[in-house]
């Protein structure tokens, strides 16, 4: 081995730098993971708004008993703001 192929410990003591890292890293999602995440993402978006919703419709008479300072208003928006986050990073996930 040449003296030359040898780093010299300045070399390895420093970082690298964060932009050559997430250019690296970028090549490296394929076309069909960003097909699967992305379907997946969105998939649970769906399923996460229709049976959320239908699980309030079914408690609410319990819900409107208990006279929580939550009422069915702001557990609708609770439900339909994780589901929106979820399509957010399934169309995040397909189109980045």
């Amino acid at each position: 081995m040449a003296k030359d192929d040898i780093p010299r410990l300045s070399h390895l003591d420093r970082p690298e730098k964060l932009e050559d890292l997430l250019k690296q890293d970028r090549d490296d999602d394929c076309l069909s993971c960003r097909i699967v995440g992305g379907g997946a993402f969105l998939g649970l978006a769906g399923y996460s708004y229709l049976s959320g919703q239908q699980q309030l419709q079914a408690q609410e008479a319990a819900i409107l008993a208990s006279k929580s300072r939550f009422g069915m208003r702001s557990r609708s928006a609770a439900i339909t703001g994780l589901s929106l986050g979820l399509a957010y990073l399934g169309l995040y996930r397909l189109f980045k």
